[in-house]
């Protein structure tokens, strides 16, 4: 993608009669990057730079709408597969041990959260990836907007990346997003105990053909299962995180206390009436679903 942006930016160039200096004054770089983007050498062209050279040039956003595949490559090849499979998704399904999935992220929450990195070069390359995370989200509102369900440690809910401030906004989005019917939203309290995802995050994708593959992640790693065994003994963990968090409207209780600052007074369900709760949701099929993202159960009233 890279070598494409590089010779779109050339024929563009030639078109407009102008020399790599030329561009590289009007953009205010050097000519030897206008050298290297050419080239799809040295360093990736940034956000900024791929506006300035579709002013430039005149493009029509040509070059800002190849500007992510590019910058996609800076990924390892399994993450940028992962991404790719994102796109295409018609279920994602997500448990999140550290912090709120980059789906449902707020700008100020992702900012923080993406500031973290031990590896990040520059203020300019985290405003890059903060846009970046920002545009995955306008799926969410598109016509093929995936099934979302999304069950996150209680770990996330106590942790205040980027300040209390910011933390609230980023509950007062779960919450909203919880609203929607395509979204479901868990907790996984700690007094669940020990869990098989323990230490990382799960992503279980579900694409337009049925088939579907996992995703495992930590602080510096990320592995794609793509083998149907192994994707199908993280199925079953994942239900089995599902059926071990609250249920969501409970769930989405805990969000607002911790929103509003009751959260060390709330009321967790013991582990006894979870359990019954969870054998409920996973007998229940069909109807429609109540708000919160419980199934009605035909014949039987609705728990208060």
């Amino acid at each position: 993608m890279a070598a494409l942006f590089g010779a779109r930016v050339r024929r563009l160039r030639i078109a407009a009669g102008l020399t790599q200096a030329e561009l590289g004054d009007r953009t205010h770089v050097v000519s030897t990057r206008i050298t290297q983007i050419e080239r799809a050498s040295g360093a990736k062209p940034t956000l900024d730079l791929a506006r300035a050279l579709d002013a430039a040039l005149g493009a029509d956003d040509l070059l800002v709408e190849l500007w992510p595949y590019v910058y996609r490559e800076a990924f390892p090849d399994w993450s940028r597969k992962f991404m790719e499979y994102s796109e295409r998704a018609v279920a994602i399904r997500q448990y999140a041990a550290h912090v709120v999935p980059g789906l449902l992220q707020t700008e100020d929450y992702a900012r923080a959260v993406l500031s973290l990195d031990a590896l990040l070069d520059s203020e300019e390359q985290l405003e890059e990836r903060v846009t970046a995370r920002m545009g995955r989200q306008e799926r969410l509102s598109s016509p093929d907007r995936p099934e979302l369900w999304v069950i996150l440690d209680e770990a996330v809910l106590r942790r205040p990346i980027g300040g209390n401030a910011v933390m609230v906004k980023q509950l007062a989005r779960l919450l909203d997003a919880a609203a929607e019917r395509h979204i479901t939203v868990q907790v996984l309290p700690f007094d669940s105990g020990g869990h098989e995802a323990m230490g990382g995050s799960l992503t279980i994708l579900t694409l337009p053909d049925g088939a579907e593959v996992a995703y495992t992640e930590g602080a510096d790693y990320g592995q794609l299962i793509e083998e149907p065994a192994h994707v199908s003994r993280y199925k079953v963990i994942y239900d089995r995180l599902r059926a071990a968090a609250l249920p969501p409207i409970m769930s989405l209780d805990m969000i607002r206390s911790a929103m509003e600052g009751t959260y060390r007074g709330s009321r967790v369900p013991s582990r006894s009436e979870r359990r019954r709760l969870a054998q409920e949701q996973l007998q229940q099929s069909g109807g429609g679903r109540l708000r919160g993202g419980v199934r009605r159960v035909p014949g039987r009233r609705p728990r208060p």
